[in-house]
């Protein structure tokens, strides 16, 4: 076991900076929650993560090497494929077929998307889609999980299913996960850590430690009231 690392990362876009000298740690098989507000340059800290964005200082530590799989806001499912071709569709660098294969009719059953496994992105209901997405993304062995407010565009009802299914998924292949979110229930719900950026240019604000396992969690419950008045004391002090 070990920590992927960023030391130092700043990037700016022309004349606007939007990370400065941004430095965390995320270890390996543990889901860390990045909140921030709009245009803080959460999207953009993962972009560079995964390799798509190129920071102007720092470095990426063993993200470097890393392979990613995505799960984002708007679900980016293949309208002209059923939901099982979707996911086989992610499945398809595998040189293995037959493991290919097995995943995803695996991660259908799971997610208790095989009835719906030949309909297609249109006929299904935002949630449902959303699922699809969220399935889609675990389903491929990546070695970091990236979701980028992938639960937040739902109903609540919906958004703690999906976050019930993601902590099922994730406790039967324990993927080192970066979830961006608004939302300070979720991140408090699901991680292990949480990482507070500032207002841009975001740099880190607080870095926090959940000890409460996962299990013993649930959406509405009082164990973690302490850590979100110190999360909401420090988000309304930077704003």
């Amino acid at each position: 076991m070990h920590d992927f690392t960023l030391h130092n990362i700043s990037k700016s876009f022309g004349n606007l900076e939007v990370l400065h000298s941004v430095s965390a740690s995320f270890p390996e098989a543990s889901v860390t929650a990045v909140l921030g507000p709009s245009g803080a340059g959460k999207t953009t800290l993962l972009n560079i993560v995964s390799g798509l964005l190129t920071p102007d200082t720092g470095t990426i530590g063993d993200f470097a090497s890393a392979t990613f799989s995505y799960a984002f806001q708007e679900p980016r499912l293949l309208p002209w494929l059923d939901v099982e071709e979707n996911l086989r569709f992610a499945l398809s660098s595998l040189h293995d077929k037959p493991k290919a294969e097995t995943r995803a009719q695996m991660f259908l059953k799971e997610a208790g998307l095989e009835e719906f496994r030949y309909s297609f992105p249109a006929q299904l209901s935002g949630g449902m889609r959303q699922k699809a997405s969220l399935v889609r993304a675990f389903a491929f062995p990546s070695d970091v999980l990236l979701l980028d407010e992938a639960l937040s565009a739902v109903d609540i009802k919906v958004r703690i299913e999906l976050l019930d299914l993601f902590a099922r998924l994730w406790q039967e292949e324990k993927r080192t996960t970066i979830f961006v979110s608004h939302d300070l229930h979720d991140a408090l719900y699901i991680a292990d850590q949480v990482i507070l950026l500032s207002a841009r240019p975001a740099t880190v604000m607080d870095s926090i430690t959940i000890e409460i396992p996962r299990e013993l969690r649930s959406y509405d419950a009082d164990q973690l009231k302490d850590v979100e008045r110190r999360l909401y004391r420090e988000i309304l002090a930077s704003s």
